[in-house]
């Protein structure tokens, strides 16, 4: 067996761990076990690729300077990795992950400019077929990466999170792709660097656009979404390389991130090309002055613990800012304080609760909740009219009645965990601020819901020494 054989079967093996690594992770008990697969799968595809590289060096004066640069940059990415992946809270997990595909996207750009100014070295009946995937990976990449940044800001906070609404926005999106299949078409035709240029230009300007049009609101499937652009950009980028491992992870990535922001838009009743589509179709949200009030009914932590006493049956709907406050743990000790006691309690989870999928359910099993009371909306939304009380902890968009009632709200049609059904709802705030998506929540002002002020974690701990 020679080496290129080996190292085929070295990417054959890579990509078999990356797909057992993808059907791990689709449950929780299989979670470990999926990462563990993805670990070792990209081990093995680093090592392959690095032997790989080595040995097509070998012989040559570029060897000792080809595998040194190899090194560094490898010591330096994965220190840096490791570095952030210690010291990055849950709560700072989402906004990582953007940053992470932004990467992603900008080595597809510089593959894709490497692969222009050396097309010396390719076939002259592939010329044509070489300059469309340049050009096709770099729009890509290019998209993915400015797209990634804005993510990135909305997600930590550092520009707002509402919808940025140009005039005539959807015309602006559709005219860029107009101009990008002519510009690939003459580029085939003739690869002069100007064209490189101005689709670098008019895919950084679209990714920025796309993303900063669309609100808090879907910014969890805006992140998946761009999971499967970073994937396809792996893919074009594979192309270019002739690495096969490259372009069949790169697919993997785009098809089941693709997949999921699919699923995603169907749990939250938006239109799937609406999202990928910069909020093609939505409109402008309320302004601020136009956000509902009332009275409110606050309650402190020793009255919540007396309810919680005589309740028989509990539902917990966490949030992002259950996340913010670390109260997982107190949250899992009240949980289990009041089964003790005979309380029914469950966890209603909504799909897109916290600001990345599945971002409850892992902070849940961190505590030590066990999976079978943490249910999903559609497993939970019809208990919630025959249940004592509900305790909304650091929840809002996700419980929303406006979403249900209001035709004309921003979110209207998100499905929603219907929390107000309950004989009491219990909401956990640090103020009356609105939620992520800059939508009043009318929960707050309705008779049978009372506000508990203060950090979630301090308010659980209070009712949990009241009890």
């Amino acid at each position: 067996m020679n080496v290129e054989m080996l190292m085929t079967a070295a990417y054959i093996v890579a990509a078999l761990m990356f797909i057992m690594s993808l059907a791990g992770l689709s449950k929780h008990e299989t979670s470990r076990g999926g990462l563990a697969f993805g670990i070792v799968g990209m081990v093995l595809a680093l090592v392959a690729t690095v032997a790989s590289l080595v040995l097509n060096l070998l012989g040559t004066p570029q060897v000792l300077i080809g595998l040194g640069l190899l090194v560094v940059v490898i010591l330096i990415g994965a220190g840096i990795g490791l570095w952030r992946a210690r010291v990055v809270a849950m709560t700072g997990m989402p906004e990582l992950i953007a940053l992470l595909h932004s990467f992603v996207g900008l080595a597809a750009v510089l593959v894709g400019w490497n692969g222009a100014l050396a097309s010396e070295d390719v076939p002259a009946n592939l010329l044509g077929i070489h300059h469309a995937e340049v050009f096709i990976g770099v729009f890509i990449g290019a998209v993915t990466f400015t797209g990634s940044i804005v993510a990135f800001l909305k997600l930590s906070a550092r520009i707002s999170s509402r919808p940025l609404m140009l005039p005539g926005k959807n015309a602006l999106n559709i005219g860029a792709l107009v101009v990008f299949v002519g510009l690939t078409a003459w580029y085939v035709i003739t690869p002069d660097l100007w064209l490189l240029i101005a689709v670098t230009a008019l895919a950084l300007l679209l990714g920025w656009h796309l993303v900063a049009s669309i609100g808090g609101g879907d910014m969890p499937v805006v992140v998946s979404m761009l999971n499967s652009y970073s994937g396809w950009a792996a893919a074009a980028a594979g192309f270019l390389l002739n690495n096969d491992l490259l372009i069949v992870t790169g697919a993997l990535v785009g098809s089941s991130g693709a997949y999921l922001s699919y699923i995603m838009c169907r749990a939250m009743n938006r239109s799937f090309i609406s999202v990928i589509a910069g909020g093609f179709g939505i409109e402008k949200p309320a302004a601020a002055g136009e956000e509902e009030t009332g009275e409110i009914q606050e309650m402190d932590a020793a009255s919540v613990a007396e309810m919680l006493s005589a309740a028989d049956s509990v539902i917990i709907t966490p949030g992002y800012g259950m996340a913010v406050a670390q109260a997982q743990y107190p949250v899992a000790e009240l949980a289990s304080q009041l089964m003790t006691k005979g309380v029914k309690v469950r966890f209603g989870i909504h799909p897109v609760a916290g600001r990345l999928p599945g971002h409850m359910n892992v902070l849940l099993a961190e505590a030590k909740v066990p999976y079978d009371i943490v249910l999903e909306l559609d497993e939970i939304n019809d208990d919630f009219a025959s249940t004592s009380v509900v305790l909304v902890i650091g929840a809002n968009d996700t419980c929303n009645p406006a979403a249900a009632e209001d035709p004309n709200s921003p979110i209207a049609g998100m499905p929603v965990l219907h929390v107000w059904e309950a004989s009491n709802v219990i909401v956990f705030k640090r103020s009356m601020s609105s939620g992520y998506a800059g939508v009043q929540n009318p929960l707050f002002f309705r008779e049978n819901a009372h506000m508990l002020f203060g950090d979630a974690k301090e308010r659980v701990e209070d009712i949990l020494k009241a009890l």
